[in-house]
């Protein structure tokens, strides 16, 4: 008996420990197809390494971030902690090194990354392809 209560703990614990990051329940799927052109003068912060621009789209909002010239990330604006509050939507920093949510102080990374809490999960990510000077913000 005790052997089956093991093989129990143990399937139990790989199944909580096996949790998708990328999931994020509390923040509503809405389609998103978008593309920008990174050249645009409309996005001037995204002819640099690090820049930024925000695209009205997703739930409340996406911010794209420029990696290299060729890397481009697109994030929901929503925060994960509390993803329904009014005022839950992250921005870049004035340093323009993290992403924060002002209302609850959440803070990430340029790459989506929980720095300091109290989120636990990253930001929601969107699928980003770049064709020329056309990049493509998918879910």
């Amino acid at each position: 008996m005790t052997k089956i209560k093991q093989l129990l703990l143990l399937l139990t614990l790989l199944l909580f420990s096996c949790r998708d990051e990328n999931n994020h329940p509390n923040i509503p799927n809405v389609p998103v197809s978008e593309q920008i052109n990174v050249n645009s003068l409309l996005y001037p912060q995204l002819r640099q390494d690090g820049g930024h621009a925000y695209i009205n789209a997703g739930y409340k909002g996406i911010v794209v971030v420029r990696q290299t010239s060729t890397m481009y990330h697109a994030f929901e604006r929503a925060c994960t902690y509390d993803p329904t509050a009014d005022c839950a939507k992250v921005e870049v920093d004035q340093s323009n090194l993290f992403l924060v949510d002002k209302c609850c102080g959440s803070q990430f990374s340029m790459y989506g990354n929980v720095m300091a809490g109290p989120a636990i999960l990253g930001l929601k990510p969107y699928k980003t392809s770049l064709s020329g000077s056309t990049l493509y913000i998918t879910n």
